[in-house]
C-alpha cells in the first residue's frame, strides 16, 4: 500500500517559500506510471527531486550545488513476508560529488514552466548505469563542514548515511578544503572484508549489501538552438531541455543483515 501525500510531503526536506516546482508523470520498464516532483530554490541554489515507487519506497534525490554535494535518500519500507512490520523502516544517505553538468542549474530550474502534469513522459537518453561502493559512514554530527543540508536530508539515517573517500578527496581539491578536516567526518567501513548479505544467514551480522536506484526522468541538461537577433546576427539561445534517465548501484556495509532483506529477494 502507498503512503498517503501528507505522509510523503512530511519526509521530505524543507525548502524556502520562494521555489520553482515541476511534476511529471514517467513509465518506468515494468509499465508503472510514477509521479516525480522537481523543485528548485535560485537563493539557497539547491535542486530536489522525489518520488514514490510502487512498492512504497520513498526516494528523494537533493543537489547542493554550492558544494557540490548530492545526497540519495531512500526511505524503505520492511517487507510483510518476511515477517517485519511495515511500521518500522530504514532509511538509507548515499552523500556523493555533483558534477554541475549533471542537471540543470537551480536558475534554468526556476525558467521552466509547468506544461501538461496529466502527460506521460520518456527521457530522450538513458545514463550508463553507475556503481559505487561506498566505503565510509558518515557521522551527522559532523557533516557541516561539507554541506548543511546533509544533517537535514539524513537526520532519520543516524548510522546509515555512507559516502567515498574518492569523493572526499575530490571537494577537499574543487573546494579547497582541508582532505583530514572532511575525512574527519566519516569513518572507514572496509567493504570488501565483508561477505555479501543474501549470502549470510545470520541476521545479526554485517555484510555487503546492495541497493539500486533508478530516476526514470529528469532535466539533465539544456538545449541550445541558434537564431537571427534584431540586427541579424546569429546568435545562440536556450530552447528547452534535454531529459535523460540513470540508474544506480550503492554497494555499502550494512552493520546486520536484518538491515538488508531486500537483498534476498
Amino acid at each position: 500500500m502507498l503512503l498517503n501525500p501528507v505522509s510523503f510531503v512530511a519526509l521530505v526536506v524543507s525548502l524556502p517559500v520562494t521555489f520553482s516546482q515541476l511534476v511529471v508523470n514517467v513509465k518506468n520498464k515494468g509499465g508503472d506510471v510514477i509521479r516525480e516532483v522537481i523543485s528548485g530554490n535560485t537563493t539557497s541554489d539547491v535542486v530536489e527531486l522525489q518520488f514514490q515507487n510502487t512498492d512504497g519506497t520513498l526516494i528523494n534525490q537533493f543537489i547542493d550545488f554550492k558544494s557540490e554535494v548530492q545526497i540519495f535518500r531512500a526511505f524503505v519500507l520492511r517487507e510483510e513476508e518476511l515477517g517485519f512490520s511495515r511500521n518500522k523502516p530504514i532509511t538509507l544517505c548515499f552523500v556523493s560529488r555533483f558534477n554541475k553538468n549533471e542537471f540543470i542549474s537551480s536558475d534554468a530550474m526556476s525558467k521552466l514552466r509547468q506544461k501538461n502534469p496529466s502527460t506521460i513522459r520518456s527521457p530522450e537518453e538513458e545514463k550508463v548505469p553507475e556503481m559505487h561502493i561506498m566505503d565510509l559512514r558518515m557521522d551527522l554530527r559532523k557533516t557541516n563542514v561539507l554541506s548543511p543540508y546533509i544533517h537535514k536530508a539524513c537526520q532519520d539515517a543516524n548510522l546509515t548515511t555512507y559516502t567515498k573517500e574518492s569523493d572526499i578527496r575530490m571537494w577537499s581539491q574543487a573546494l579547497g578544503q582541508d582532505f583530514d578536516l572532511l575525512m574527519s567526518t566519516s569513518k572507514q567501513t572496509h567493504p570488501g572484508k565483508f561477505a555479501n548479505c543474501k549470502d549470510m544467514a545470520n541476521l545479526t551480522l554485517p555484510c555487503l549489501c546492495h541497493y539500486h536506484i533508478c530516476v526514470g526522468w529528469y532535466p539533465c541538461g539544456l538545449k541550445y538552438c541558434r537564431g537571427k537577433d534584431s540586427t541579424g546576427r546569429y546568435v545562440s539561445y536556450r530552447c528547452g531541455i534535454k531529459t535523460c534517465r540513470r540508474f544506480i548501484s550503492y554497494d555499502f556495509v550494512a552493520e546486520k543483515k536484518y538491515n538488508c532483506l531486500w537483498d534476498d529477494v
